[in-house]
């Protein structure tokens, strides 16, 4: 369960213990405490990372409607359509250094997560070294980033004459998504 908190703070004990205090979002307090009381007096674990709204499946549908319809008219697959949008998404990669040897093996692994997880191979400086740029499928873009996805399908959706949303209509479907999960 994924629990939205306003602020974290960390502090070192003259123990030398770290005492974190996360100041849970007010919509979060009923989640958070039901999951307090489970977890009371048993270990657990923790992840805190940066929050980012979820993508709104119905922004994802869209965008998988007018992928097929651009691929019809383009005679591509859908799946080639796609792809071809992945690499322009802001802030949907990260490049790793990685022995040579090793490329193919990060490469298929990497490229088994889905339709949309692709790689692209630099050279590295390091010898025997080479840099993977991974790419992130769709199924992990927050708000941002699908909006990102879904602006580029419509542009190229509207230069081949396929009808889209108007857009007020789409600022609506992005909206209504933001609104829901922020509460």
């Amino acid at each position: 369960m994924r629990i939205k908190v306003d602020s974290v703070e960390a502090r070192l004990t003259f123990a030398g213990d770290v005492e974190i205090t996360l100041h849970v979002s007010r919509d979060s307090r009923a989640a958070a405490k039901s999951i307090l009381d489970d977890l009371k007096d048993k270990p657990a674990s923790v992840d805190v990372k940066q929050w980012r709204e979820r993508r709104s499946l119905d922004a994802n549908a869209y965008a998988w409607v007018l992928i097929d319809r651009i691929a019809e008219v383009t005679r591509q697959g859908r799946t080639e359509v796609y792809r071809g949008y992945i690499r322009d998404v802001p802030g949907n990669s990260q490049v790793v250094c990685v022995p040579t040897k090793a490329v193919d093996t990060l490469i298929r692994g990497w490229e088994h997560n889905g339709l949309g997880w692709l790689t692209d191979t630099m050279t590295s400086k390091l010898p025997n070294c080479t840099n993977v740029v991974l790419y992130y499928g769709s199924s992990t873009y927050d708000t941002k980033q699908m909006s990102a996805l879904i602006d580029l399908i419509v542009q190229d959706a509207k230069a081949l004459g396929i009808e889209t949303l108007t857009p007020m209509e789409l600022d609506r479907m992005k909206g209504d998504y933001e609104q829901h999960h922020s509460r």
